[in-house]
């Protein structure tokens, strides 16, 4: 099974969702929205992989047979992949514009998060005015998602959560886990982690970044 040490309550959907947070601006910074979407259902074949309810195969995917995951966003993920052999492309960009809301309203009944009017507002990012109820939480998270680089550890001993955490939103160019330049810096080790994570998961993540450069390059990928 996988594991999701240090917040038992919280799926890798939800921790990707509140790692895109920026604490000390009390706000989801626009820079770190744009792929979110992408980012969420990528999160999610990740967990259902590592957990074995899908089977990663030469860089495709397929689900075997078996029963739906007890989390609704994971279940309706689960359910979009095919009992045969499939690229992993469709299944991270397809829905990644509703990919946002079923997550964001698990993490408002949880009460990790509490959600915000959005009476008068006219900007297609009003979605995301939302309170983090516990921004510890959230530099928690970010404190474990970054270890792995700044510790420069093996990436063998690296929990699988908590390499999908760090490997993952560098594919979408959220910097609030770690910044640009600390990319740059650690480009090696990053290198190295992405490759632990391939033989994990192979083939999505690639996928991730490949849907993230579509819609990059014509200004889209905002989740609503």
């Amino acid at each position: 099974m996988i594991e999701l040490k240090g917040d038992m309550l919280l799926s890798l959907p939800q921790r990707m969702y509140l790692l895109s947070y920026t604490v000390h601006k009390e706000k989801f910074e626009a820079v770190n929205l744009q792929g979110r979407g992408q980012l969420l259902r990528a999160a999610a074949l990740t967990e259902l992989t590592l957990n074995g309810l899908l089977n990663a195969q030469g860089k495709k995917v397929a689900r075997p047979p078996g029963v739906a995951p007890a989390d609704p966003f994971l279940a309706d993920v689960w359910r979009d992949i095919p009992e045969k052999p499939k690229g992993w492309l469709k299944y991270v960009h397809e829905k990644y514009t509703t990919a946002e809301g079923p997550v964001r309203d698990q993490l408002a009944e949880s009460g990790a998060i509490t959600l915000r009017s959005r009476r008068g507002f006219l900007s297609p990012l009003a979605s995301h005015q939302v309170t983090v109820n516990d921004p510890q939480r959230v530099l928690t998270l970010q404190k474990t998602a970054r270890h792995a680089v700044l510790a420069g550890s093996d990436p063998a001993s690296v929990p699988a959560a908590e390499l999908a955490m760090t490997v993952l939103p560098v594919e979408c160019e959220m910097f609030s886990v770690l910044t640009s330049q600390e990319v740059r810096e650690h480009k090696h080790t990053l290198k190295q982690l992405a490759e632990r994570f391939d033989e994990l998961v192979p083939g999505l993540r690639r996928a991730l970044r490949d849907s993230y450069l579509v819609v990059r390059g014509v200004g889209g990928g905002w989740g609503a």
